[in-house]
């Protein structure tokens, strides 16, 4: 049984052959010593490589077993941008396109009703930006699911909430329907087209939905924050995820370490390549990283206790997109920045204006909102003024 944390303050852990940039690493152990994380990797890269590559802290504290630039997390949501990814491959070769029916691939949602009784006529773009109004997939059929398949009828058995393109509302069926579009459409499950097409081709070695034993040996450990005591403690990792015979959910489902993230955001950072593999086009990135919601508030800070600045921001295919900067951790980054976070405080976000990429690998499973989380903007802050430089 592991222990509650009750104070750490961890030197950081010196890595020679990375690069550095000053400053961040005293914010990151900042952060650890005010027991917000346990561990943190952080990266910072432009088009042509990486300027900055640092682990501080433990991934796991009971065991003192330190955090090291090659530990894997759970990367929760930052999969949503590659399931988007993998849609835009598929209309590059002319195989789909994200204006399509969804029920032109899924053909049971034909019978899809919105709550005012009309056809839904849902469309790839209106499930990848959270648009659609799908109910959500729970309870035991959605437990018992053993591919994307199994999960259509429940997908289609949740009432709709709204009528499709009236407001925006996180949707995780969404994105797990459009990733059935995908294996539907290459004939290939979404866990090897994924391997084939977009990991085998980035070198991304530890990225997976189905972690082997020597990758779980490297995967991090989760914490939550105590709200009466202040003390991080280790909590279980999900048990929904990471077995074969699972899903491989593309709203959520993947393993990553901050080194294989940074390559897939490189590739999009240079329109769609990287060290001579061609994933996308141009075109397709611009797509994948426009706003595709026109003046709806979206994401994760409309909310008055994260400066309502819904309308700051418009999501794109999968990735959330930053419509104009506002004070905080968003305040060093350009209009256009577009990436997303995940449940256990990972992010990962690519100003295109500027050519910087930040990546952040932590495991806190309680973040009031991870995209707004004091770490993450320790981080960027950090980041920017030492690039100022």
């Amino acid at each position: 049984m592991r222990v509650p944390i009750f104070f750490m303050v961890f030197a950081p852990f010196v890595f020679a052959d990375a690069p550095k940039l000053p400053g961040i690493g005293e914010a990151m152990q900042a952060m650890i010593s005010q027991n917000e994380v346990a561990g943190v990797v952080t990266m910072v890269a432009d088009k042509v490589g990486v300027l900055h590559l640092e682990a501080n802290g433990m991934a796991d504290v009971e065991q003192r077993k330190p955090m090291t630039v090659d530990t894997m997390g759970w990367i929760a949501s930052m999969t949503k941008p590659i399931t988007g990814t993998a849609v835009m491959m598929l209309q590059d070769e002319g195989k789909l396109n994200i204006a399509d029916s969804v029920a032109r691939y899924l053909p049971e949602f034909a019978a899809l009703k919105t709550p005012s009784g009309k056809p839904a006529n849902l469309t790839i773009t209106q499930i990848l930006t959270h648009t659609s109004g799908l109910g959500e997939a729970s309870g035991p059929k959605a437990q018992q699911a053993r591919t994307l398949a199994d999960l259509v009828p429940v997908w289609l058995a949740a009432p709709m909430q709204f009528e499709p393109g009236s407001q925006w509302k996180y949707c995780q069926s969404g994105i797990n329907a459009a990733a059935r579009i995908v294996e539907v459409v290459s004939g290939m499950a979404f866990d090897e087209f994924l391997q084939k097409r977009l990991f085998d081709p980035l070198g991304m070695t530890n990225t997976t939905f189905y972690p082997a034993d020597a990758q779980r040996a490297r995967l991090a450990t989760g914490y939550a924050k105590n709200r009466e005591s202040g003390r991080l403690e280790a909590v279980p990792p999900r048990g929904d995820l990471d077995k074969r015979g699972r899903p491989p959910l593309g709203n959520g489902g993947l393993y990553s370490c901050t080194k294989d993230y940074t390559r897939f955001c490189r590739m999009l950072l240079n329109g769609g390549t990287l060290d001579g593999s061609r994933i996308l086009s141009p075109e397709a990135v611009r797509t994948l990283s426009s706003v595709h919601t026109g003046d709806l508030s979206c994401g994760f800070f409309q909310k008055q206790e994260f400066g309502s600045h819904g309308t700051n921001y418009g999501w794109g295919i999968g990735t959330c997109v930053l419509k104009e900067p506002h004070p905080g951790l968003a305040e060093m980054l350009s209009p256009g920045t577009f990436g997303h976070g995940g449940a256990w405080g990972t992010q990962a976000w690519i100003d295109p204006k500027k050519g910087v990429i930040y990546v952040l690998m932590v495991q806190r499973a309680n973040f009031p909102n991870s995209d707004a989380s004091p770490v993450r903007e320790a981080f960027q802050k950090a980041a920017a003024k030492a690039l100022s430089k």
